[in-house]
């Protein structure tokens, strides 16, 4: 038997698991309230830090203490101060952060909280922004891209070599986590990046913070809409596939096939589901995320992938990479 299904449940495990938001939302709170924020300078008191982010006394007192016990704050009298780490971790500008994750997370919660009118419905949940508003939770979820991307991204493409292009697309590039690591892995390539006219401010940004801005040329629209630009010989398209139905990824495929020029590879960055669709856990429970989030979305298999692709007109569709989450990577060429 799979070990997967090896296991027996006790009351005490059932309802451990069913706690277990409780230390996320705490922690949640405290990114979206920039809590961790108001404690650099140093030790302070629930006041303080209640006046430093224009909060509830009472409610600020409440969460500080539910902080410590996580210990993710450290107490001492009627202060508190950031624990060992934090500081690396949660903090906007550390060498090591995730905060804009955890905040993208927080939004994440907030539609995994209504599952059951999701599934009872067939509709995605109620889309409820964070005290931050629509800017700020924009602003955190590609801020979460690089979070996450940016410590793996020179690792996982050093898959495709030997890498050489004359022009990357990247497919919703993002603010250009991926475009950095393709442009340091080939120096003669340059690069154009397409994402929604609200992305490529932050992408200007970090490209010319990269010292790679005069090598990308950045193009606004929305690929599920607007024709991608043309001439590429590889086109990127990371974390994306998942937020579709496979009837959209053939529409985005298509789109890609025809900007690519001829024997132009397209490659797929996503998680990748076994026959099973239980495995990995990790890609199961994103199916989740997708089934609240999207309309369509959801995880696929490399048959599904190739099947979609080969519609497109793609040939030789292969794993180049395998991954337990969300750097598989499937390539195709164009004929």
């Amino acid at each position: 038997m799979n070990s997967l299904y090896d296991k027996t449940w006790t009351a005490e495990e059932v309802l451990a698991l069913s706690r277990g938001y409780q230390g996320s939302a705490v922690l949640a709170a405290a990114a979206d309230l920039d809590l961790f924020t108001a404690l650099r300078a140093g030790p302070a008191n629930a006041q303080t830090v209640a006046d430093s982010i224009n909060c509830d006394l009472r409610g600020v007192a409440v969460l500080l203490d539910s902080l410590a016990s996580l210990q993710l704050l450290e107490k001492s009298g009627n202060n508190y101060r950031l624990a060992p780490g934090v500081e690396n971790v949660l903090l906007e500008g550390g060498p090591q952060t995730v905060l804009a994750m955890v905040q993208h997370q927080a939004n994440c919660m907030r539609r995994w909280g209504q599952l059951a009118k999701v599934v009872k419905t067939g509709h995605p949940a109620e889309r409820v922004t964070s005290v931050r508003g629509e800017a700020g939770d924009q602003a955190s979820f590609i801020g979460a891209m690089d979070n996450i991307s940016a410590p793996q991204a020179d690792q996982v493409i050093q898959a495709l070599k030997p890498l050489s292009f004359k022009r990357l697309l990247d497919v919703g590039g993002a603010s250009g986590t991926w475009t950095g690591a393709f442009l340091r892995a080939c120096p003669s390539g340059r690069a154009i990046l397409f994402d929604l006219p609200v992305v490529i401010p932050m992408a200007d940004q970090r490209l010319t913070r990269l010292g790679q801005r005069d090598r990308v040329e950045l193009v606004s629209g929305d690929f599920m809409v607007d024709p991608l630009p043309l001439g590429a010989d590889l086109a990127w398209v990371s974390a994306i596939v998942h937020q579709n139905s496979r009837s959209q990824n053939r529409q985005l495929f298509a789109s890609v096939f025809h900007a690519l020029v001829p024997r132009g590879r397209i490659v797929i960055r996503d998680i990748l589901m076994d026959a099973t669709r239980t495995l990995p856990v990790a890609g199961a429970l994103f199916a989740i995320n997708m089934l609240v989030a999207t309309e369509g979305g959801g995880t696929f298999t490399f048959e599904e992938l190739a099947e979609d692709l080969s519609a497109a007109g793609f040939v030789e569709t292969t794993v180049v990479r395998q991954d337990e989450g969300m750097s598989s990577l499937v390539a195709a060429r164009k004929p």
